[in-house]
């Protein structure tokens, strides 16, 4: 049956701006721990409709982000069906194929998966990100000297195959899990915000 997914990605991590990681180099500070957060506007998994879910992946990536052995915690918005939840995990941990298998082989280690209450927003050329009380992030792109927001194109490394990804940086980057070895408070770092079509 397959599945269609389309919607927004908002993307922050601790390397410095712009990360290197998407052009396959070693995270600045040896390390990067990314939240990685896809919203779905529109989109059905093998029957299922997922519109309006979001799903999300806070990352801790050891070394070259190619090399993967990255550790996970997902969490999945508080408003998906537990049908909904087994659909998305699916298709995002990489059993069903399609564009985002690539990215998902890299995890080594889903650490846990977790509903929150998960507030994604877009508001012209700003966004920002609240999962529960764990993670929040407020991030806006670069602007190029015509007005138009900065894009990376064709890099080694996406989190949206298939679209242009627009390179900013966070004002606000906090993490609090530390059960989870999270712990972050930083501004001035990367972002990453872009669309996304997923299929398979």
């Amino acid at each position: 049956m397959g599945y269609q997914v389309k919607g927004r990605l908002l993307e922050v991590c601790t390397c410095n701006t712009l990360c290197p990681c998407w052009v396959g180099e070693d995270p600045d500070n040896g390390t990067c721990d990314g939240c990685l957060a896809w919203r779905i506007d529109n989109g059905m998994i093998e029957g299922i409709d997922v519109a309006g879910r979001t799903i999300v992946a806070m990352v801790h990536i050891p070394g070259n982000i190619l090399k993967g052995n990255w550790k996970a915690v997902l969490y999945i918005d508080d408003g998906a069906t537990q049908q909904q939840q087994d659909a998305m995990l699916k298709v995002w941990s990489g059993k069903a194929g399609g564009p985002i298998a690539d990215m998902a082989k890299l995890i080594g280690e889903v650490l846990a998966v977790e509903r929150a209450p998960i507030k994604f927003e877009v508001e012209g050329v700003k966004g920002s990100l609240r999962i529960g009380e764990a993670i929040e992030a407020d991030l806006q792109p670069f602007v190029g000297a015509t007005g138009q927001t900065t894009a990376l194109h064709d890099s080694i490394f996406t989190t949206i195959p298939g679209s242009p990804a627009f390179v900013g940086k966070a004002s606000k980057y906090r993490v609090t899990l530390p059960q989870h070895g999270f712990k972050i408070d930083l501004s001035g770092h990367n972002a990453v915000q872009g669309s996304f079509l997923f299929e398979g």
